[in-house]
């Protein structure tokens, strides 16, 4: 009997927790605490993280911030892009990368997305492009990168920046090149599921010093560094990052490669797992990813070999067996958000135009199940048991 129907779970000993610390985490916070300086602006761990992870991601520049979607807002002001600015970014992902572009009083344009590997499709950010786009936000989706050389050209072409939603990639890397190092910015989140976490947090990385120099400016209220007299600039905000966040990223940064490599080699196992069952496809990968950091294995899922089972129940239940799972990202303007265009008295017209061009990320928002990463860092038992429990939800309603 299912689980979810009253009979014992598949899943009999817990998946590796999230997140991950150990003595490192302990000393740096213990380090921070006893020095009294935990203000980014006194203290130093912040400009070491900072410089660390610039240099991780292949960037000349990292400034840390409050969170992911900030620093697309932060990378968005600094570009200049306002109200009657179109950005075009991907029709399935997270709110933040529209909820970003809102913000700054421009309009998100979506672009399909690739049915194989989920991220955005280079010709369908061609064929959104009008006068008014400014910017394009590809998302490495679960860590598989967007085909970067191909959208960095069509950008190149029209005279399009390119911001990187790289919150799913820390570590990634796309024909042995860092990911968040192509475009003009790239943006992590540090939010507490994400493979670096401090609960929550961002960083806006460039390898353009007037860049970053103006995002330094915005995120710290308008100050330049080492101001004394509250000479505020220009109009800011506060972005800032404390050192507690800073302090413990560094430690999380030192076991990034690591659980990569775990994550991709188990990612391979569990793709052979699931060959054989009808109605689970995983997520497809392109050879140029030769570090894919999985953030979620990803699959579409055929209800018709389920015995009609809906997603959302099929959900449920192999939650109900142990296996920690949810839904895909719904398409943004499927959101009540974006339906109601309730954006707060925002200067914002957001039009559904072109949404029956939207096939693969309609079809995605609609079949797709993702696992948590943890899925991916545990041992073979772990893998089997994942398999074991879809095909248990299978016998039971196949018929």
């Amino acid at each position: 009997m299912l689980a979810k129907d009253g009979g014992t779970p598949l899943k009999s000993k817990d998946f590796p927790k999230w997140p991950v610390y150990d003595e490192r985490e302990i000393q740096n916070m213990i380090s921070v605490i006893t020095s009294q300086n935990w203000w980014r602006v006194t203290g130093s761990r912040v400009k070491e993280f900072e410089e660390k992870f610039a240099g991780f991601q292949g960037c000349s520049y990292c400034l840390g911030v409050t969170n992911g979607t900030s620093a697309l807002e932060l990378a968005l002001e600094v570009l200049g892009i306002g109200s009657g600015d179109e950005v075009i970014i991907p029709a399935m992902t997270f709110i933040s990368t529209g909820l970003a572009v809102v913000n700054c009083n421009a309009v998100p344009v979506l672009a399909d997305i690739d049915k194989d590997t989920l991220c955005m499709l280079p010709e369908a950010f061609e064929a959104a492009i009008t006068p008014r786009t400014k910017a394009v936000i590809p998302v490495h989706m679960a860590g598989h990168a967007c085909r970067m050389d191909s959208i960095c050209e069509i950008a190149d072409k029209y005279n399009i920046k390119v911001i990187e939603d790289a919150a799913h990639g820390h570590g990634g890397e796309y024909n042995y090149k860092r990911l968040g190092s192509y475009g003009d910015f790239s943006i992590f989140s540090f939010q507490n599921g994400k493979l670096m976490t401090c609960g929550e947090g961002g960083a806006l990385l460039t390898n353009n010093k007037e860049y970053y120099e103006k995002a330094y400016l915005i995120q710290d209220v308008g100050r330049p560094s080492g101001d004394k007299i509250y000479e505020h600039v220009i109009r800011g905000n506060n972005y800032r990052m404390n050192e507690f966040q800073a302090a413990i990223l560094l430690a999380q940064m030192e076991r990034v490669d690591e659980y990569n490599r775990r994550r991709e080699q188990n990612a391979i196992i569990l793709d052979k797992l699931l060959e054989p069952v009808k109605g689970i496809e995983p997520q497809k990968k392109e050879h140029e990813n030769n570090i894919i950091t999985h953030y979620m294995y990803m699959f579409y899922y055929d209800s018709t070999f389920f015995g009609g089972l809906s997603r959302n129940d099929f959900v449920e239940y192999l939650n109900a067996e142990g296996i920690p799972c949810c839904v895909c990202f719904p398409v943004l303007s499927d959101t009540e958000f974006f339906k109601r265009n309730d954006f707060n008295g925002r200067n914002v017209s957001y039009q559904k135009e072109g949404e029956a061009k939207l096939i693969y990320a309609k079809r995605a928002a609609e079949q797709v199940v993702w696992l948590h990463h943890r899925t991916l860092e545990g041992d073979s038992e772990d893998l089997q048991d994942i398999a074991a429990a879809i095909l248990k939800i299978q016998d039971a309603f196949h018929k």
